[in-house]
Parts: structure tokens; C-alpha cells; sequence
């Protein structure tokens, strides 16, 4: 498994094969996911628990997302994930089909 560059509550993999990753992750009030993005790997993510806030390099702004929420994002899209909440939210992340990579970014510059 490759050792994630930021740190976050909890991260249990479900699976991980050369093609697919699925996990879950914990993130505790005002822990994130830095900006970033994939160059092979689609994500889709599930809301299961708590309030996450999805900002995008097309909607730098977000969205909030609730349990029972989902969104998919195409590789090479920029992202940031946070827990939008004041309790703890867990996100079920689905990555392929592909070579995993992070690639740190800058948020995008907004006018």
C-alpha cells in the first residue's frame, strides 16, 4: 500500500490490487484531504457518516455531501476532501481502474 502525504483519523483498506483501491477513511473535524488529483484513477466517493465537503478545480467553492451522497470524479480532475462537520464523517473511496498516484496541487485561483 502506498503511504498516503497527509494525515487523517483513520484509513482502513478494503482492497487493493494494481487496478483498484477501496477504503475507508475517517476524518475528524477539520481534517482534509489536500488538494490533488489522479493521472489514471477515477474516484468515487460515498458519504456514510457526518457532513464532507467536496471542492473541485471546477467547483472550488464545493459541494457538501450527506450520508447516502456520492460523487465520481474522472482522473485528472483536482480535489480537495474535508469533513464539513462537528463530529466525524467516514467516506467509502473507490479508486480505478488504473495506476494509484497523488499528485499534490495548488487550489485553484479563483476570479
Amino acid at each position: 500500500m502506498t503511504q498516503a502525504p497527509y494525515r487523517i483519523t483513520r484509513k482502513k483498506v478494503i482492497l487493493e490490487t494494481p487496478e483498484v483501491r477501496v477504503s475507508e477513511m475517517t476524518l475528524a473535524t477539520g481534517e482534509e484531504i489536500p488538494w490533488h488529483l489522479h493521472t489514471e484513477v477515477a474516484d468515487t466517493f460515498y458519504c456514510l457518516e457526518g457532513r464532507v465537503l467536496l471542492q473541485t478545480g471546477k467547483d472550488p467553492q464545493g459541494r457538501l455531501y450527506g450520508p447516502g451522497d456520492c460523487h465520481a470524479l474522472p482522473a485528472g480532475e483536482p480535489h480537495r476532501l474535508s469533513n464539513a462537520g462537528e463530529v466525524p464523517c467516514r467516506v467509502l473511496l473507490i479508486q480505478g481502474i488504473g495506476r494509484y498516484d497523488f499528485v499534490a496541487t495548488q487550489p485553484p485561483v479563483t476570479t
